[in-house]
């Protein structure tokens, strides 16, 4: 009586003891491992449990599809030992003894081979995200934040509504974290455009100018509503009422927990939401010492448009003077098959390369007259002409070392007494443009009336200064001059009115402040004479 031989056990670890399931990406076949794990799991997908091999076989793709199908069994035995597989006998084929004998499996991931097929698409959708500037995810953050404030406004009814206040919240935070995530996939991508990294010339020019296109209409979205979101994050912290709302969304969220893990729970979705909220301010309203990640995405994008038409100027201008080694060598190459014999290809091998004798050894004077004394043909083999005297610093620096007299020291007062003159005239004028900005007390912006170039250049720097470390609520800020030399001091006005600046090249107009500039330099002139 023939004995039976015994079944494999199927029975699967549910602790890998390592990591062999990755193995497959790290043999020769890796393309065709990659293949079958796919096949699996669009069969998962689809609620297959089971595939046989002929089936696996026929659901690779063409190109991927091996000609017989033992290559596809060997490779599932495989992928079987690094445990992305389970093997099972597959007895509902068998009709004869002789059959149940045969080696026939049926096939179904394992958990391992799933969490590794789950990673690896992961993986390779990171790889693959270019990223958008979304500024419809501008316009979702102001309705959410404005939502906030319509529940934090409630507070003084009484207690907000907890499932309002965690899905206005969700909703922002949601938001949020896919603006700045596809914001900085984008900027990267950004970069290996304009680096011509894996993109080709012809695909770039012909999307630079919707590229360009796209990134100003976003940069004019976040200009404007980064400053509106701001200011709706500075109102809802002035009202003291987001630590409450954070409050709200932390219970909700920490509703299921068990009862002896409830406040540990709420203590720890209080300190996430805590973190998002502190995330999502850092990112548009900028702090003492740092700006905001907006101003530093909007600063990146600007600086990304001259960048991109610096590329295309480049590949124009590399375009119009064709200087291509490789076009150069193929049409050297084509020049010597079309030469009629090999006279005229050492020919143009000389005139291409310039080998000539002793062309690399530098020649003097006495080197000269020698040979013009004795001359000596091209032709004379190196071992039968006279020797070259080459000077010691030639042959350990590299450099010849010329004889005679040093070069003429060249006298430069006369520039730098025009230099002189000209940093002289230009701290003149830059003092009298101080002097006429400097308002001797408070007045109006309007009462500028009218400035020359100089000092309206001065203006517009001390004005952006101040404008920067500008803040939702605050209505007076003070800010100096990157020379420390003015100082400015901004209060806003609430009447409405518009101040107007003439210049030379046309009329400045903005609402009216209270504004008061100080010439630092002559304060401290003061300061000392006493």
């Amino acid at each position: 009586m023939t004995s039976q031989p015994a079944e494999p056990d199927p029975v699967e670890s549910t602790e890998p003891a390592s990591y062999a399931p990755f193995a497959h990406l790290t043999v020769p076949n890796t393309a065709l491992y990659r293949q079958v794990m796919g096949v699996f799991m669009a069969a998962k997908e689809r609620f297959a449990v089971h595939l046989r091999p002929e089936e696996v076989h026929a659901a690779l793709a063409p190109e991927h599809r091996p000609a017989d199908l033992d290559t596809v069994a060997k490779a599932l035995d495989s992928l079987v030992e690094w445990g992305n597989l389970r093997a099972d006998p597959d007895t509902s084929r068998v009709t004869a003894v002789e059959d149940f004998y045969r080696k026939r499996f049926i096939y179904q991931l394992t958990r391992a081979g799933e969490a590794v097929e789950q990673a690896l698409s992961a993986y390779d959708e990171a790889l693959g995200r270019r990223g958008a500037l979304q500024a419809v995810a501008l316009h979702d953050i102001v309705t959410q934040l404005r939502a906030l404030l319509v529940l934090a406004a409630e507070q003084e009814e009484g207690e907000p509504d907890a499932a309002k206040a965690h899905l206005a919240l969700s909703a922002l935070t949601s938001r949020f974290e896919a603006l700045a995530e596809n914001a900085r996939a984008f900027m990267g991508s950004l970069q290996r455009t304009i680096d011509l990294h894996g993109v080709e010339v012809e695909v770039f020019l012909a999307y630079k100018d919707r590229l360009i296109q796209y990134l100003e209409r976003f940069i004019q979205d976040l200009i404007t509503l980064g400053g509106r979101i701001a200011r709706l994050i500075g109102e809802l912290e002035e009202q003291g009422r987001v630590g409450t709302l954070l409050r709200l969304a932390a219970a909700r969220e920490a509703g299921d927990a068990a009862p002896d893990e409830a406040e540990t729970a709420e203590a720890q979705a209080y300190a996430r939401w805590v973190g998002k909220w502190e995330g999502l301010s850092a990112w548009f309203v900028s702090a003492d010492g740092r700006e905001s990640q907006a101003r530093l995405l909007r600063g990146r994008a600007l600086g990304a448009i001259p960048q991109l038409l610096a590329v295309v100027r480049q590949v124009n201008e590399r375009r119009a003077g064709r200087s291509d080694r490789s076009a150069d060598f193929r049409t050297l190459a084509r020049w010597f098959a079309e030469a009629p014999d090999d006279e005229a290809r050492h020919r143009l091998w000389r005139a291409a390369f310039g080998l000539y004798p002793a062309r690399h050894l530098t020649v003097d004077a006495d080197t000269l007259a020698e040979r013009a004394a004795r001359p000596v043909a091209a032709s004379t083999p190196w071992a039968g002409a006279e020797p070259l005297r080459i000077s010691p610093q030639l042959r350990r620096t590299g450099s010849y070392e010329r004889r005679g007299k040093p070069r003429r020291v060249q006298d430069r007062s006369d520039q730098r007494r025009q230099l002189a003159e000209i940093a002289a005239k230009q701290a003149g004028e830059i003092a009298a443009a101080r002097a006429r900005l400097a308002t001797d007390g408070t007045t109006r912006l309007s009462a500028l009336r009218e400035l020359d170039p100089m000092a309206f250049g001065l203006f517009l720097g001390l004005l952006g200064d101040a404008l920067a470390t500008w803040r939702p609520g605050v209505t007076t800020t003070q800010a100096t001059s990157n020379d420390g030399t003015m100082e400015i001091r901004l209060t806003a006005l609430n009447d409405g009115t518009t101040a107007e600046i003439r210049t030379p090249g046309g009329v400045f107009r903005g609402p009216d402040h209270m504004v008061e500039i100080t010439d630092l330099t002559r304060s401290n002139a003061v300061r000392e004479a006493r």
